[in-house]
């Protein structure tokens, strides 16, 4: 199934589906899930319905051992040279000319 085509609600309802179904390959329950998460088994249904704080999302994802997924899901982004490029700021080509106050004055001989 594609998820490009569909809301951002459906895409969730998708992914909480994935997640109960990981639970029950494991054959694990939703209350064993919720102690071994720490949350109430009212959180792990919502978020088997798509409607969870990512929060508890991933502590689920932590509690079925399915975080190496993550990489898949959403890759670290690298960032362009051009945009590595805009955040060092310009570097200097020359001098400014300007002098500072205590060099203006005679030397210090």
């Amino acid at each position: 199934m594609s998820l490009s085509n569909l809301s951002a609600s459906a895409i969730a309802e998708e992914l909480g589906e994935r997640l109960k179904q990981a639970r029950l390959n494991q054959n694990l329950t939703q209350a064993e899930v919720a102690e071994s998460v720490g949350v109430s088994r009212k959180q792990v249904i919502n978020a088997e319905k798509g409607k969870a704080q990512l929060e508890v999302f991933v502590a689920i994802l932590l509690a079925l051992n399915l975080t190496s997924h993550l990489e898949l899901f959403l890759p670290k982004q690298q960032i362009s040279p051009l945009q590595l490029a805009q955040l060092q700021g310009r570097q200097r080509q020359r001098a400014s000319g300007q002098k500072k106050a205590n060099e203006e004055g005679e030397p210090e001989w």
